[in-house]
């Protein structure tokens, strides 16, 4: 049984600890909070420390803290030569402290305390210093993923950014869209059903075979009755970005 200990009590530990507890083939010692009512909920207090300087030996210990505090957390660790990992997509490994084995273990999915997820299903990005330590590694991100992709930092970065493409800032145009439904009355459950749609879509074709709308036909006058139903100028000024990126994409094929 490979034992961890996780520093951090976020949406993203909260979900490693629940996935953790699951496990037969993983064991979890310690949480290191700040705030042990946080996760009270979740972990006995017998496995709850705000003192880092009590954390035990475990084979992996995982900062799941953001991303500022990720260096200087992992340079509070007293010990050396043990194996720590963070779980952030776009901090580099080498930002975590010299005195202990690096590692990443990146779980690329929006997660959020109140929405329960299937943890098998969730992409684990992994990189470590040395293939003793990526072996364990993929033992863990196996237990708890179906998932699992070995990539370097610039590459995790990558992901990072796009996953901010297709997930924050697309959740942003849903709030946008929620926004006109509201100024005119109409109720948002209606955009539901073509969101799943959109979704699912692009499970089965490529996201250029995809896309559908007046910029992909470049149909100018639906282009402008739309600018003139928007009386917000940032949902304007987004209206004419997007559809001059996916027409001029259209220019490039």
């Amino acid at each position: 049984m490979i034992s961890i200990s996780i520093i951090g009590s976020g949406n993203v530990a909260q979900h490693l600890i629940k996935t953790i507890l699951k496990s037969e083939q993983l064991e979890l010692v310690q949480v290191f909070a700040r705030n042990q009512e946080s996760i009270s909920h979740l972990v006995s207090k017998d496995k709850i420390t705000s003192e880092i300087t009590t954390l035990k030996e475990v084979d992996l210990y995982i900062i799941s803290v953001s991303d500022d505090a990720i260096s200087s957390v992992s340079k509070s660790l007293l010990f050396s030569d043990k194996l720590v990992a963070h779980t952030s997509g776009s901090v580099a490994m080498e930002e975590l402290s010299n005195h202990n084995r690096k590692a990443v273990l990146y779980p690329l999915q929006t997660l959020s305390k109140k929405k329960e997820i299937n943890f098998k299903e969730v992409p684990l990005c992994l990189e470590a210093e040395n293939e003793w330590d990526l072996k364990l590694l993929k033992q863990v991100a196996n237990t708890i993923s179906d998932n699992v992709f070995e990539v370097n930092s610039e590459q995790r970065k990558s992901l990072h950014v796009s996953a901010v493409f297709v997930s924050n800032f697309v959740n942003h145009l849903y709030k946008i869209g929620s926004d006109i439904c509201t100024e005119h009355n109409v109720p948002f459950e209606i955009l539901k059903p073509l969101i799943l749609e959109t979704a699912q879509k692009v499970q089965i074709m490529e996201p250029n075979e995809a896309q559908t709308g007046p910029a992909k036909r470049n149909d100018t006058s639906t282009i402008n009755k739309h600018l003139a139903i928007l009386t917000d100028e940032n949902q304007r000024e987004i209206y004419k970005i997007l559809t001059k990126s996916i027409i001029d994409n259209g220019k490039k094929l």
